[in-house]
């Protein structure tokens, strides 16, 4: 059956008036899906519901006030800021208020009608069409996707007074337009999205699924069981449960709900753990994790785990706790569940920027005033069988830890939205959180895939692995043949479609088109360019979300990813009652999580504090991690990069040597 218009009708040029007087281009939309269809001009007499994110104060010195918490040779070296310091420090100046103010009324907008957020975030008023056009020198149109037929407002660009653009972010509605996924891809990926928004898995047939020993290292190439992760990285069974530790594990609701020309199509995806499987997986796989060992729920905004039955079971959720939960026993673990099922995958609104901002907002409370009317889910949600509630801001507390098996493309999100969400992130260091996040499963490849530029062959970087502030976890595997004894058994991660997955995987690497390569990085990457240029041609721009420049493939000035690798390949799993195997760098994600929680475990035990953000510490001591040399992340008719001696954007520094890791750890303030 046909779900979707076949043929696309590529997006009109914008023939856009002459900038006023004294403005210049603040954002320009890069890259677009070409199924956008511009119609209309917006009549100049509609009214518009205008937004302008107001720039926060000290993010310049933000990367230096992180490292001063992060970095070893600091005498602040885990002094850690309060929520009330980090408020304090990025709030916007009073200057900045008054001055976009002061702008706005000079131009028409009636003071009155101005409204400024309780954090001083936002600036919002309603202007007509022609008010805005008149503000931002810009045209607005309305935009249809022609294959799923939703449609939004925006701009291809707009511009601002120049000394108004260091008082401001971004506006909305601006120039977003966020592919929506259609029914067909939907059902597409179904079966793929079983076992994860990043990873895959394979059942394994009646002549495998007989008696097997868990204990038995000389299968770890075929299998990997808590007991080969643990003869891998070289660390015992864990002793210490601090109340305060609980591993934090982000998980998204188990729903889509896609709009249609004609008609709605309504799918579960079962994105929440089971409870029968992790019972399954620790009485089979383990000795030491008893039955009965569930997360606690933390629900965003209508978030709830576990939903529905078994054979719903989400093999992301699952996989998460599998892996993470025989690591760090008896440490406890959280889910942090996002959203009700009407914003889940609604087209309409962001999606992987969208559920990471409610996320966030559940730590920062000054950041729900921040999030964006087209890109976010906005509660209480109005919308059939959404959630009636009050919004949760800053009602959670962040744990050390937080273990992120999501992402999608940089290329889906406008740049300055994807820095004000970073900037989020990098507040979670200064609060001593190590968020990690899974690189992704397409090589240089985007989610599901998608390369960039009319042929498809310029990388695709994802997000949020690429923003400086977390640590972005790559996959290895156990090569077949290759024993537990060897000195390096682990290869990159790379598998061929059908072996043995349905599609292809390879770890996701790369680097940004939006954020420029960090302090703690360069010296890493300048390395990495010297001794092992991969020779493909390449582009230099940061900032703008552009790419492809002069026939360029890749951004050689952008931030690499990913920074650490883990175990991501042929992992032992239990999804939807049946055994199987299960491969991603959601799987090395909540590996290398866990680990970090079991360092934790034990600073807090003699009195220190948690470590906090990781990757200035891992940079400057390459050594406490095993370098991976063998094994590349294929993509976009490419071979992508290879992974050789050093840091290299398919594995990063490499995978955990966990004495070596809790001695430089504990040797630290």
């Amino acid at each position: 059956m046909q779900f979707f218009i076949a043929t696309a009708v590529a997006l009109a040029a914008l023939t856009a008036a002459a900038p006023a007087p004294g403005h210049v281009l603040h954002e320009k939309r890069h890259t677009t899906d070409s199924k956008w269809v511009k119609r209309s001009r917006v009549p100049s007499g509609a009214t518009l519901p205008m937004k302008i994110g107001l720039a926060q104060n000290g993010i310049s010195a933000a990367e230096d006030w992180l490292h001063d918490v992060s970095d070893p040779s600091s005498s602040n070296y885990g002094k850690h800021w309060t929520p009330e310091q980090i408020l304090d420090h990025f709030r916007p100046k009073d200057d900045t208020v008054d001055s976009v103010k002061n702008w706005l009324v000079s131009s028409g907008i009636s003071a009155g009608s101005i409204k400024l957020s309780g954090d001083s975030g936002w600036l919002s008023f309603d202007a007509t069409a022609s008010q805005a056009e008149q503000l931002f020198s810009t045209q607005f149109h309305v935009f249809e996707h022609s294959e799923v037929g939703t449609t939004a407002t925006a701009c291809d660009e707009y511009h601002l007074p120049k000394h108004m653009q260091q008082h401001i972010d971004y506006i909305s509605p601006g120039i977003k337009l966020i592919a929506p996924r259609s029914k067909a891809m939907a059902k597409r990926n179904l079966e793929k999205r079983r076992i994860g928004k990043i990873g895959q898995f394979k059942p394994l047939d009646s002549q495998q699924t007989g008696d097997y020993n868990p204990n038995d290292l000389s299968n770890c190439d075929v299998e990997i069981t808590p007991n080969c992760i643990q003869a891998l990285y070289k660390f015992t069974q864990g002793d210490k449960a601090d109340p305060s530790n609980a591993l934090g594990v982000f998980g998204k609701q188990p729903s889509i709900v896609l709009k249609l020309r004609s008609n709605q199509f309504t799918e579960s995806l079962g994105d929440t753990y089971a409870k029968q499987d992790l019972d399954l997986y620790y009485k089979n796989y383990t000795s030491w994790v008893p039955q009965g060992t569930y997360p606690t729920l933390m629900g965003i905004d209508g978030g709830v785990a576990p939903f529905g039955n078994l054979s719903n079971a989400g093999g992301e959720s699952d996989l998460d706790f599998e892996l993470a939960v025989p690591i760090i026993y008896p440490q406890k673990s959280i889910v942090f569940q996002t959203d009700d099922m009407f914003y889940e995958d609604d087209p309409n609104f962001g999606g992987f920027g969208g559920f990471f901002n409610t996320f966030l907002d559940a730590f920062d409370k000054s950041y729900c005033a921040k999030n964006d009317p087209q890109l976010d889910p906005i509660y209480p949600d109005p919308n059939p069988g959404g959630f009636k509630g009050k919004k949760q801001c800053g009602g959670y507390t962040a744990p050390n830890v937080i273990s992120i098996s999501y992402g999608g493309q940089e290329s889906d999100l406008p740049a300055a939205y994807q820095q004000r969400q970073c900037n989020e992130w990098m507040k979670l260091g200064l609060a001593g959180t190590s968020v990690l996040v899974a690189s992704g499963d397409s090589g240089v490849g985007g989610r599901e895939g998608q390369c960039l530029g009319a042929s498809n062959t310029i990388f695709s970087p994802g997000f949020p692995n690429t923003c400086p502030w977390i640590t972005s976890v790559g996959a290895t595997k156990v090569y077949p043949g290759h024993s537990l004894k060897e000195a390096q058994p682990e290869s990159a991660a790379n598998d061929l479609a059908g072996h043995p997955y349905r599609d292809a995987y390879s770890s996701g690497g790369g680097f940004s088109n939006v954020f420029a390569i960090p302090k703690y990085q360069q010296d890493a990457v300048a390395k990495y360019f010297k001794n092992h240029d991969p020779g493909y041609k390449f582009y230099s721009s940061t900032g703008n979300n552009s790419f492809g420049a002069h026939g360029g493939i890749y951004n050689r000035k952008g931030k690499g990813f990913p920074d650490v690798a883990a175990n991501g390949d042929n992992i032992a799993v239990y999804n939807a009652g049946r055994r199987g195997l299960s491969g991603g760098t959601s799987a090395s994600t909540p590996i290398f999580a866990g680990l970090i929680n079991r360092i934790n475990e034990e600073r807090l035990a003699v009195g220190k504090k948690s470590v906090g953000f990781v990757n200035t510490v891992l940079y400057q001591h390459p050594e406490v991690l095993n370098d991976v040399v063998n094994g590349s992340n294929p993509n976009c008719g490419t071979n992508g990069f290879s992974a050789v001696s050093g840091w290299d954007p398919v594995t990063g520094l490499g995978t955990p040597i966990y004495p070596k890791m809790l001695d430089l750890f504990m040797s630290l303030p």
